[in-house]
């Protein structure tokens, strides 16, 4: 099997490149950057073939994938910036990119006839009340710019295929990149206590974990929806880092504050984040480890003096 994987230089199409490897799949990973530019670990990433590509590039794209000709395309590529996305001079460039360069990839997919992985967010929804969101959910009310360019991708996917599997993730963490852990664990090092929200709920996604599960699925012909975060129960900020502080045998204190009391970004976040999975064993997928095992796991892999 032949796979072609986007946005390589970030967390999760690293490890799915890697995880590509360990099976014995092809993997032909692709970014913007004119080379590889995630991280040197020795690990098959760093060793497969490599595109450099501008998604939103239509022409490029058709080129590239139509040459590559792969069995499947994991599309991990996406602006994450969410603040930043909402910035005047920045929506269609995240328009672009979420929604455009999504479509151009699933128009070649169609072309060829290739089965697409889209990773999603749980951003799609409006983030209230306290129930799961459900896989096959349509309730669809992004709370901001990032949500909606998401949605805009999910919609270019299912609108134009019937071989996909559009994966929606939250509080997403991993090796190749920034995250809420490394961002913590930092300020842990300087600050004899934080303060962190309380009262968004949901549920970490490493990216080690969730690689494995979407070859999986590639594997199969299970097409459809799907949420995917690590097992182990909803979570707060707050409660994560506590956690966090308590694996890495950090003193730092942690102080539950509300989000009003933390301070308005520019992009509203969701209070909901639960993602119901239970479609993953109905469908005969494994489900991720709990989050508690894969923090653990995580930190002890991290190089804790140069973060």
């Amino acid at each position: 099997m032949k796979v072609f994987v986007t946005g390589v230089c970030g967390q999760l199409g690293h490890d799915v490149m890697n995880e590509l490897a360990k099976r014995g799949y092809e993997g032909i990973g692709t970014d913007i950057t004119p080379a590889y530019s995630g991280v040197m670990d020795g690990s098959a990433v760093t060793t497969a073939p490599y595109v450099s590509l501008d998604i939103t590039d239509k022409e490029a794209v058709t080129k590239t994938i139509e040459e590559i000709h792969p069995d499947v395309i994991v599309h991990c590529a996406a602006w994450t910036a969410v603040d930043m996305a909402e910035d005047d001079d920045k929506v269609e460039k995240v328009r672009a990119i979420n929604a455009g360069g999504t479509q151009n990839i699933a128009d070649v997919a169609k072309e060829i006839d290739a089965k697409m992985v889209y990773i999603s967010t749980d951003y799609v929804f409006d983030g209230q009340g306290t129930e799961p969101w459900k896989p096959d959910c349509k309730d669809y009310k992004p709370m901001n710019v990032y949500g909606q360019t998401k949605l805009e991708g999910e919609l270019a996917v299912a609108n134009t295929l019937s071989k996909y599997f559009i994966v929606r993730i939250a509080w997403v963490f991993g090796k190749n990149g920034k995250n809420f852990i490394k961002t913590m664990l930092k300020v842990g090092k300087t600050h004899d206590e934080v303060r962190v929200v309380n009262d968004q709920i949901g549920t970490p996604t490493y990216t080690f974990d969730l690689a494995r599960l979407l070859v999986d699925m590639i594997e199969t012909d299970k097409y459809g929806y799907y949420h995917a975060t690590n097992e182990g129960g909803y979570i707060s900020w707050y409660d994560f880092t506590k956690e966090i502080y308590k694996v890495a045998g950090y003193s730092t204190k942690v102080i539950p504050v509300t989000t009003e009391e933390y301070g308005l970004s520019k992009a509203a976040r969701p209070f909901n984040s639960r993602l119901d999975k239970s479609k993953l064993v109905e469908n005969g997928f494994t489900p991720l480890p709990t989050w508690q095992d894969a923090l653990k796991r995580y930190i002890d892999e991290l190089d804790m003096e140069n973060l």
